[in-house]
C-alpha cells in the first residue's frame, strides 16, 4: 500500500508508437529494401485487421526490439556494401558489363528483358555495354555472313538518335547500321555503352544519391531510437503496475 502518497504512474507515448507505425508506412513505400520491415509491421501489430490495436498498452516489447535489431542490421549491410562498392568499383563494372551482355544475347526472348534494355539505352541515350558492336553477341544482330536476319549488322530501335518531329518511333531505324562507317554511324544511333554513361550519370547526380542514402540512413537511424525509446515507455509502465 502507498497510502498518502501520490504514485506518478508512467505512461507510454502515443506520439511516438505513431511516429514508428508511419515510419514504417514510409519505408514501406521506399522498395524492396526495406519490403520485409513494411510487411512485419503491419502483420505482427495487427495494422491490417484492427488500426487501433497500435494503442494498446500490451504492446510486444520483444517484436519492437527485433524490429530496432533487424532495423540496425540492414544499416549496418547498407553501410558495408557502399564501401565495398566504391573499394571494388572497377569489379562492379565488369559484372554490370557482364549483366548487360548477357541481357544482349537473350534481347529477342524475353519481352519484359526487351523492354528493360530498350528503357536503359533511350533513358541514357546508350547503346550495348561499352557501344554499338556489343550487339553483335545477338544472333539477330551480328554482321557474320551466315546471319539470315534481316536485322543482321543493325541494332535495336532504342539505339537510334530521337528525332523530336517524328510522333511514330521508326522500329527499323536500326537495320543495317553497323555496316556503315563510324562516322556515319554517329548521326543515326548512340555510340557511347551504358556502362560509361552510367557512370556518367551517377558523377552528373552524385549529391543527390548521396542525398537519398544519407536521408535514409538518417531515417534508419530514428527508426532504431523510437523504436528503443517506446520499449523503455513499456517497461517502465510494466514495473509501474506492479506498484500500484
Amino acid at each position: 500500500m502507498m497510502s498518502g502518497k501520490h504514485f506518478k504512474a508512467h505512461e507510454v507515448s502515443c506520439c511516438i508508437k505513431y511516429f514508428i507505425f508511419g515510419f514504417n508506412i514510409i519505408f514501406w513505400f521506399l522498395g524492396i529494401a526495406f519490403l520485409g520491415i513494411g510487411l512485419w509491421a503491419w502483420s505482427e501489430k495487427g495494422v491490417l485487421s484492427n488500426i487501433s490495436s497500435i494503442t494498446d498498452l500490451g504492446e510486444n516489447s520483444f517484436l519492437l526490439k527485433f524490429f530496432s535489431v533487424f532495423l540496425g542490421i540492414i544499416f549496418f549491410l547498407e553501410l558495408t556494401a557502399g564501401v565495398l562498392a566504391f573499394v571494388f568499383k572497377d569489379w562492379i563494372k565488369d559484372q554490370l558489363n557482364f549483366f548487360i551482355n548477357n541481357n544482349i544475347r537473350a534481347y529477342r526472348d524475353d519481352i519484359d528483358l526487351q523492354n528493360l534494355i530498350d528503357f536503359t539505352q533511350e533513358y541514357w541515350e546508350c547503346c550495348g555495354a561499352f557501344g554499338a558492336d556489343d550487339w553483335n553477341l545477338n544472333i539477330y544482330f551480328n554482321c557474320t555472313d551466315s546471319n539470315p536476319s534481316r536485322e543482321k549488322c543493325g541494332v535495336p530501335f532504342s539505339c537510334c538518335t530521337k528525332d523530336p518531329a517524328e510522333d511514330v518511333i521508326n522500329t527499323q531505324c536500326g537495320y543495317d547500321i553497323r555496316a556503315k562507317a563510324d562516322s556515319e554511324q554517329q548521326s543515326f544511333i548512340y555510340i557511347k555503352g551504358c556502362v560509361p554513361q552510367f557512370e556518367k550519370w551517377l558523377q552528373d547526380n552524385l549529391t543527390v544519391v548521396a542525398g537519398i542514402f544519407i536521408g535514409i540512413a538518417l531515417l534508419q537511424i530514428f527508426g532504431i531510437c523510437l523504436a528503443q525509446n517506446l520499449v523503455s515507455d513499456i517497461e517502465a509502465v510494466r514495473e509501474s503496475c506492479l506498484f500500484t
